[in-house]
């Protein structure tokens, strides 16, 4: 059936303390079963947003910031996003138009067709969305002078995507933050030679604008950069490179060398991520228009209000999932990058990867944090054939298959506000990282 969606998946599980390893491999389960975490779909329609979820005072973390304040900032923090038509026709793709300049100059291009991706870290352009000629300087790999390169894997259907490019340093501009001279990810940069094989057996090479459905992604969740310690300890052939003419080898890399969480290098607005988006009817919206609100408590438009606080694994940003059947997913997170909701459901009928029951079928789920803390979710599937049926781009119940994570794609964030903490940083209800809504 090809006229249904293309699944589009990010993965948030990391490499960090010691945990690398490990943590690939289940990206690479995830992936094979049809989950992950960096998404983009090519159809899907909307049930109405889910039932308003149990509401309660965000309480401090112990080893949070006692005082419950952060410090305020009056700088333009609102970023817009938008759901609409992309050029590869693929549905569900949150987008927003990112500025880079030349660190220290007034050289800038703006890249439009961004994907907005709460699932992974870091901002990855592709090369030939720059004017040409357009220079950023190179970041190097470890200790050495050669130019580092850098091996991205996302959940793409039924595979891997690597996403595959040299690491470049660039002023990211984002409303009126600026995160200066961040390391950013060049996909496709000419300056890296032939695609290393610890990479190219990955699986789809996500390195153009067809294959990546976006002109980058926008990296966005809760942690500060995309790999962590266990890049800085040890080198892994599903990261970094050190990329001289004659070849890329693994490499590894310090963190202050790592593909970097852009608002995580901001000087204010820099511990987390609101997404506020408008509810969708059920069969859908031909366009979507949103906010990307930077920071959290630190302006009068980013406090939490009554929102419920989930803190995350530190390791992994994961939380726990318990659907109404009693399926328990310890691995589950809040993903704007994939198009749809990704589970398991032993009832409901599939066409590949999607669920396509034959009417639409109600469900409920509970999402709970590390500290027990937990939050009422209701959820609608429709049949992809039935939404892509509407002509429309932007879809609340568009759902999809993932054997052992529950993966709360965009579908999710329609009718809600979203907050992301980062990891390690303050906020008034304690260090990220955690979810909120």
């Amino acid at each position: 059936m090809s006229d249904l969606p293309h699944p589009r998946l990010s993965c948030l599980a990391r490499a960090r303390l010691g945990a690398g390893v490990a943590g690939f491999a289940l990206c690479a389960l995830l992936a094979a079963c049809g989950g992950g975490g960096s998404g983009t779909a090519s159809g899907n329609a909307t049930a109405s947003a889910s039932a308003t979820p149990k509401a309660s005072t965000p309480s401090l973390a112990s080893t949070g910031n006692p005082s419950g304040t952060v410090p305020q900032s009056a700088t333009p923090n609102v970023l817009a996003v938008t759901v609409g038509p992309t050029p590869t026709s693929t549905r569900n793709m949150l987008m927003a138009s990112v500025t880079v300049c030349v660190p220290g100059t007034a050289t800038c291009a703006t890249v439009d067709n961004v994907q907005v991706d709460t699932g992974s870290q870091g901002l990855r352009l592709l090369a030939s969305a720059l004017p040409a000629g357009f220079a950023l300087p190179a970041v190097t790999a470890g200790a050495g002078a050669d130019i580092a390169g850098e091996c991205s894997v996302f959940g793409t259907g039924y595979t891997w995507g690597a996403v595959r490019g040299a690491v470049r340093r660039a002023d990211v501009k984002l409303a009126g933050e600026i995160a200066a001279s961040l390391p950013i990810q060049l996909i496709a940069d000419p300056a890296v030679p032939a695609v290393p094989s610890g990479c190219s057996g990955l699986g789809l090479a996500m390195n153009s604008a067809a294959t990546l459905h976006a002109n980058g992604i926008l990296g966005i969740g809760p942690f500060s950069e995309d790999c962590g310690v266990s890049c800085v300890n040890t080198s892994q052939s599903a990261w970094y490179y050190a990329c001289p003419a004659s070849g890329c080898t693994p490499s590894v890399q310090p963190l202050a060398q790592q593909v970097g969480n852009p608002v995580a290098g901001f000087t204010a607005d820099n511990n987390g991520v609101v997404i506020a988006l408008p509810d969708v009817a059920a069969d859908g919206s031909s366009t979507v228009s949103g906010s990307l609100i930077f920071g959290i408590g630190t302006q009068a438009n980013n406090t939490l209000g009554s929102a419920t606080v989930l803190h995350a694994n530190a390791n992994t940003g994961y939380v726990k999932t318990t659907t109404s059947d009693g399926t328990v997913y310890s691995q589950s997170y809040l993903d704007t990058g994939s198009n749809a909701l990704y589970f398991n459901s032993s009832t409901m009928a599939r066409c590949g990867i999607w669920y396509c029951p034959s009417s639409p079928v109600s469900l409920a789920a509970t999402i709970t944090g590390l500290d027990g803390v937990s939050a009422s979710v209701a959820l609608s599937v429709t049949g992809p054939a039935t939404l892509l049926a509407t002509g429309n781009w932007a879809f609340s119940n568009l759902a999809g298959y993932n054997a052992y994570a529950f993966d709360w794609g965009l579908p999710f964030f329609f009718g809600r506000r979203v907050f992301t903490a980062i990891e390690a940083q303050a906020t008034p209800a304690g260090n990220g990282p955690y979810f909120a809504f």
